[in-house]
């Protein structure tokens, strides 16, 4: 069974990850999974050279913790399942470095001192994709790494045409869904999501008042209120299927034990949605990654 891991607490997490990287691939140079880390945690501390601290109150860093954790449970039970196409050490780090960096989008450059980093809820995808682009360069690595990285960091957008996206292998497609499945289940299984929806209401308005055109309908709210209210079919009509449908069902391999186990990350979800569908008796729909 998942046992509980503090996603406050980045070292408990990066241990569990190399745990689980280390049981996916015995024997193999593991030293990226420390060093993957260590670079966003700088990165969301504001010991970059160009960006200060992360300031946005729900993606925060242990938003990107949670969604880290995820991914690596699901690749190992994937492989444990003898999935294919098998994934190599190079797309375990491809997709540890996208996990981990897929919201720098929501950064501040130092002379950037109006409001937080959610005004760039719309576009943080690409403003992540840009960063990816110089921070990995600068640490050397090879231009298809780095490409591989963003297309994986596209998958996490909101609205993106999956379709679209120029994987350039079918592997780094799979890490990609993978990613894009276990951004969306992080957040929502956290035992204090319900709680913070508040903070991401709070995000959103922010974006609005920030865009040069308003934001898509779905981002609209009258009060925080209804937006926890309309969570439950956030849910039901927007992330059960694209989790399903468009991402290949890739939460199955969270499922413990393997194949028909429960799991853990849709259970605490619909504990979420019942909390608050007992507390407003009402749901609606909502979108936001």
């Amino acid at each position: 069974m998942v046992h509980p891991i503090d996603t406050k607490d980045p070292k408990a997490v990066e241990g569990e990850v190399r745990s689980i990287c280390a049981a996916m691939f015995p024997g193999a140079d593991l030293s990226f999974v420390p060093q993957a880390f260590e670079w966003s945690a700088e990165c969301f501390a504001g010991h970059h050279r160009d960006y200060g601290p992360i300031d946005s109150r729900y993606h925060d860093f242990e938003h990107t913790l949670q969604a880290t954790l995820c991914l690596a449970r699901l690749l190992r039970g994937r492989q444990l399942a003898g999935a294919a196409p098998a994934l190599t050490v190079t797309d375990l780090q491809r997709g540890l470095l996208a996990i981990l960096l897929h919201d720098t989008g929501y950064l501040k450059r130092h002379d950037d001192t109006a409001g937080t980093g959610a005004k760039y809820t719309a576009v943080h995808v690409v403003r992540s994709q840009a960063f990816v682009d110089a921070f990995l360069a600068a640490k050397g690595f090879q231009p298809a790494d780095v490409r591989a990285v963003q297309n994986m960091i596209s998958c996490t957008g909101i609205n993106v045409d999956l379709k679209a996206i120029r994987f350039q292998s079918e592997a780094e497609r799979t890490v990609g869904f993978a990613i894009g499945t276990a951004d969306l289940l992080g957040q929502m299984a956290a035992r204090d999501y319900v709680e913070k929806l508040r903070a991401l209401y709070d995000e959103l308005s922010e974006a609005s008042r920030f865009a040069d055109a308003p934001l898509p309908g779905n981002f609209a709210f009258a009060s925080a209120e209804q937006l926890v209210r309309n969570t439950p079919a956030f849910w039901q009509r927007y992330v059960l299927p694209k989790i399903n449908r468009d991402f290949g069902a890739l939460h199955i391999f969270l499922n413990d034990p393997l194949p028909d186990g429960p799991n853990a990350y849709l259970q605490r979800i619909e504990e979420n949605m019942a909390r608050i569908r007992a507390a407003s008796g009402s749901s609606g729909a909502r979108e936001t990654s």
